[in-house]
This record gives structure tokens, C-alpha cells and sequence, in this order.
């Protein structure tokens, strides 16, 4: 059997007929029939897909996140053989290897953060195709809320002729599809790290151009297919920021503040060698030093 015909009949088939299913029975409940069938549908499918993955989304969460723990912890001796074989690349990529191993660092960890995504993948282009052969197959156009047709391009019903801006119900989704994708990405954003070697600062500049471009690009997905695969994007996105949440919290999108918010408190040192002491240095007492167990007169 060909790969296409198999994909279709391992993905594709599966998913039109239980959308359709949902749809079907939906649609003799009144109060769903009169919000959207067809998009509650997709958004029981959706849940259903979402935590279907959860356990491969957590093992990369929990993964990914030892991971950079462990490499920041190296970092300083990954900075020390990067001077040392700066020359010698064989032998740089040689010994950071052996000091991988020594202390059990994987260094392909962080690749697993892209497996729920390559799963993903096959499941968009399903969906893609299920949605389409929903629309040819005669079914009325499928209105949900706001949105008169889940099944339409937004890009096909623009605000001005001439001018790449779907009107606004069309543009709804899209842009949450987009905002839920940056908030993803930026809950995943490791801190910077207080004396960041050079391969760090690389990484950390491709990580915040990946966090401003994902959204950018989910966003303009989204106005190319029909108005129902951006709406998936959108739920799946929000159950991933719940799971996110309680494995790694709100991460860089909302980082943690001193309490009281002015800062640290500083150590200050004595003179006399006592070491650091917090807060402020106390004023001298003006009362006269006590000797022998009486108060100490002072002199005329």
C-alpha cells in the first residue's frame, strides 16, 4: 500500500469520520445546534488530540527543562574547553562529549521539545484535508459564534479589496491562534543566565527571534487555511499553556519579582571583620556605657 493511501487511512479517515460522528449528534442537541455543532465538534476533537498527547508533551516538558538545568550547570566548564581547543575542533567537541558523559547530560535533550510538534504535523494536514472534504461534501456553510463559516478561508473574505486584511470575524482566530503561540513560547524561555558563555548568547538570541517569529507565522498559517484548523491551533494552544503551567509556571512571560520590589538587600561589612550583615549599620546609643555594673558618670 502507498504511503498516501495509508497515511489517509491511518489519519485522515479516522478523524472525518469521528468529526462527523460529533457533528451528527451534536447537532441534535438545540443549545449546541444554536452556538455551532460543527465547532463543537472541533473542539471536543481537539481536547480529545490534546490529551491523547499529554504525556508525550510532559515528558518533553520535564526533559527539556533537566536538560538546560543540567547544561547551565557545566556551562562554566564548557566555557573553560572552549578556550582551551578554541583551535581544535575535533578536539573541543571531543572532550565536551566526555564531559557530557561524566555527568549524565544528554546534549540532544533540548531536541525533544520538538516531538510534540512533529507529531502535530500530520494531524494538521489531516485536518486540513478533513475540513475541505466536509465543505465539498454539500454540507450548509458551518457558523460558529461569531464566524459565519468554519469551513471558509479568513484570506477569502478581505475587509478592503486589494488589501491582505480578512474582515474581522474571519480575523479573530487567527490572531488568538497567534497570541496563545507567543504566550506558549515564552512561558518555555529559559531566564538568562548571570555570566552566559558565547554559545549561550547565541542561543539566547535565537530563542527570543523564534519567540517573536512562531506567533508571526501560526498567525499568517492561519489565515491560509480554513477558519476551523485556526480555531483548532487556538484550543490546542490553551490546553498546552494549562499543562505548561503547572510544569514549568509562567516561565519568562511573567518572571518573579522581589518581594516588596526593592530588590536584594545588600550585605554590609563591619569594620571590625565580623563579616556581612544585613540592613542598615545602627546609630550609637547617646545613654553612657555601663561599668561595673553601675552607670558610668560622665565626666565635668
Amino acid at each position: 500500500m502507498p504511503i498516501q493511501h495509508l497515511w489517509q487511512a491511518v489519519i485522515e479517515a479516522p478523524l472525518a469520520s469521528f468529526l462527523n460522528f460529533l457533528y451528527v449528534h451534536f447537532q441534535a442537541v438545540p443549545i449546541i445546534n444554536s452556538i455551532g455543532a460543527y465547532g463543537v465538534a472541533i473542539i471536543v476533537l481537539t481536547l480529545i488530540i490534546r490529551l491523547a498527547l499529554s504525556p508525550l508533551t510532559q515528558f518533553q516538558l520535564v526533559t527539556q527543562r533537566k536538560t538546560v538545568a543540567e547544561q547551565r550547570k557545566l556551562a562554566p566548564q564548557v566555557g573553560e574547553l572552549r578556550k582551551k581547543y578554541k583551535k581544535d575542533a575535533q578536539k573541543l567537541n571531543a572532550e565536551m562529549m566526555k564531559l557530557y558523559q561524566e555527568h549524565g547530560v544528554n546534549p540532544l535533550g533540548g531536541m525533544i521539545g520538538c516531538l510534540p510538534l512533529v507529531v502535530q504535523i500530520p494531524i494538521l494536514t489531516a485536518l486540513y484535508y478533513v475540513f475541505q472534504g466536509f465543505a465539498k461534501a454539500g454540507h450548509p456553510p458551518q457558523p460558529f459564534l461569531f464566524v459565519p463559516n468554519l469551513n471558509d478561508i479568513p484570506m477569502h473574505h478581505v475587509l478592503i479589496p486589494g488589501f491582505p486584511i480578512p474582515s474581522p470575524e474571519y480575523l479573530i482566530f487567527p490572531l488568538l491562534a497567534a497570541i496563545t503561540t507567543f504566550v506558549q513560547s515564552k512561558m518555555l524561555q529559559q531566564p538568562p543566565p548571570l555570566n552566559p558563555t558565547e554559545q549561550e548568547l547565541q542561543t539566547q538570541q535565537m530563542t527570543r527571534t523564534m519567540v517573536w517569529l512562531s506567533p508571526l507565522m501560526i498567525g499568517y498559517f492561519a489565515l491560509q487555511v480554513p477558519a476551523g484548523l485556526g480555531m483548532y491551533w487556538f484550543i490546542g494552544n490553551c490546553v498546552s499553556i494549562i499543562q505548561q503551567y503547572f510544569v514549568v509556571g509562567w516561565g519568562n512571560l511573567l518572571p518573579k519579582r522581589n518581594a516588596g520590589g526593592g530588590g536584594p538587600t545588600q550585605a554590609v561589612v563591619r569594620k571590625g571583620g565580623d563579616g556581612p550583615r544585613n540592613g542598615p549599620k545602627p546609630s550609637p546609643s547617646l545613654k553612657p556605657v555601663p561599668q561595673n555594673g553601675r552607670p558610668r558618670r560622665p565626666k565635668k
